[in-house]
């Protein structure tokens, strides 16, 4: 048995060790907006949070994150991911949506470590989550709304 803490919830579990988190998500757990495509850690479809970072699933065994808190596409629901989502939408950014998961969460972990990024800094941390349809300058320009968004909040 093995005890994963996945968008808030404790989650027991009788899994194989080294079956990788994404399958553990998918299959056991029936989160499925967590995405396979490449199945080698290249694409970042099956991007989540682990303790805030963007993280691959599909390689990644279970047994790596028994202690971590894992945060799905399902549990991004915090003030940041409802905005970026909205941000999402606005700039029209999904054409066929099959990165979509992999691209928000990677971008809650940009914002959430960097409240306001580059240019730079987005390519950068955006390019872990390959768009095959190519609506990299959406994404920026929603990563930036955000930014700007965030700007404008009074912080106490």
């Amino acid at each position: 048995m093995m005890s994963l803490k996945i968008n808030g919830a404790i989650h027991e579990l009788d899994v194989d060790p080294d079956m990788p988190l994404l399958w553990v998500l998918r299959d056991v757990l029936h989160l499925t907006g967590t995405k396979y495509s490449c199945g080698i850690g290249q694409c970042g479809a099956c991007s989540v949070l682990i303790d805030g970072e963007a993280v691959k699933s599909c390689r990644l065994p279970v047994k790596a994150v028994k202690q971590q808190s894992i945060v799905t596409i399902e549990g991004l629901d915090s003030s940041l991911g409802k905005t970026i989502q909205q941000a999402w939408l606005a700039e029209d950014v999904p054409q066929c949506g099959f990165c979509q998961s992999g691209q928000i969460v990677t971008a809650a972990a940009l914002l959430s470590n960097n409240p306001q990024p580059s240019d730079a800094d987005i390519d950068t941390s955006m390019s872990e989550v390959l768009c095959r349809c190519g609506t990299y300058n959406r994404v920026r320009k929603a990563i930036k709304s955000v930014s700007q968004e965030l700007s404008e909040v009074p912080h106490e």
